[in-house]
């Protein structure tokens, strides 16, 4: 089995798991910029809140040579319209993305690793350890937004003709982006 064929493997999986798509793309197609961090600084409220947000997560700099140090990576994108999906499909959706990655690493992709959309779900801001100076309560499948590394993810959205819009009310849909870097 060729490596193009296991990631086509793995795309399928990720509908099946969830996602509305996914694409194999070039990491230097994900677009990074410092203005990222202070949408997460001055309009998130998980900001210092959790380990996989800022200022605990990588700056947008170390991610682009992140970035640049990989060859491919698997983009996904979900639908999401509030009342039509419970949060427990985003959540079940976000685990099966890290998964994936694990399952990939054990498939031999050994330098998988995944970044997520918003704020870290697998804690309540009140019970990350970073409030009582304590480690992650979950290292093995906590990871760090897109946006938490500086990943401006409307224009990666853009770059590779995927929908993204600023959504104005509850009701309206939305695309959530994960991402997996490959090899």
């Amino acid at each position: 089995m060729t490596i193009e064929r296991n990631l086509d493997d793995y795309c399928r999986k990720a509908i099946a798991g969830g996602a509305t798509s996914v694409l194999v793309t070039q990491p230097n197609r994900i677009a990074t910029a410092p203005w990222v961090l202070l949408k997460c600084q001055f309009g998130c409220g998980g900001y210092g809140k959790y380990y996989c947000c800022p200022p605990y997560s990588p700056t947008p700099e170390q991610t682009r040579q992140v970035l640049d140090s990989y060859n491919r990576a698997l983009l996904f994108r979900l639908e999401w319209t509030k009342g039509q999906q419970s949060g427990r499909e985003i959540s079940n959706y976000f685990k099966n993305v890290v998964s994936m990655e694990i399952e990939m690493f054990l498939d031999g992709f050994y330098r998988a690793f995944s970044m997520l959309c918003g704020p870290c779900i697998l804690c309540r801001h009140t019970e990350c350890g970073v409030h009582s100076n304590e480690p992650c309560r979950h290292p093995e499948k906590a990871r760090p937004s897109m946006e938490g590394c500086g990943i401006d993810v409307f224009q990666t959205a853009h770059n590779h003709g995927l929908p993204l819009k600023t959504v104005r009310t509850e009701e309206e849909t939305r695309n959530l982006y994960c991402v997996i870097l490959v090899d």
